[in-house]
């Protein structure tokens, strides 16, 4: 893992205000990578909610092979997309996929 990336996870564990969390974000990430990550994030959220790979491609604007990636990422064994959607699901909204 990158050095930076387990930096940045250690002092993002340590913060509690959400809202500087975001504007951190807002600060580091262009708009174009932020749109990159909202449709990554979408994408988790409907393949948790079973929605046919097409159907995300199309409503999401993804590739086939971004949503085969993501899949993949999900049948691995201790899976962190599912242990975050496990442990935070009821923070999540889904709405877009039901």
């Amino acid at each position: 893992m990158s050095k930076n990336i387990q930096e940045l996870s250690n002092i993002l564990s340590l913060e509690n205000e959400k809202d500087f969390i975001e504007d951190f974000f807002h600060c580091l990430l262009t708009p174009a990578e932020i749109a990159d990550i909202d449709r990554r994030w979408d994408l988790v959220k409907a393949l948790w909610k079973k929605t046919p790979q097409r159907e995300i491609a199309q409503k999401l604007g993804i590739s086939l092979c971004k949503i085969t990636r993501g899949s993949r990422e999900m049948k691995k064994d201790n899976s962190a997309f599912l242990r975050m959607l496990h442990k935070y699901e009821d923070y999540i909204d889904f709405s877009k996929f039901n």
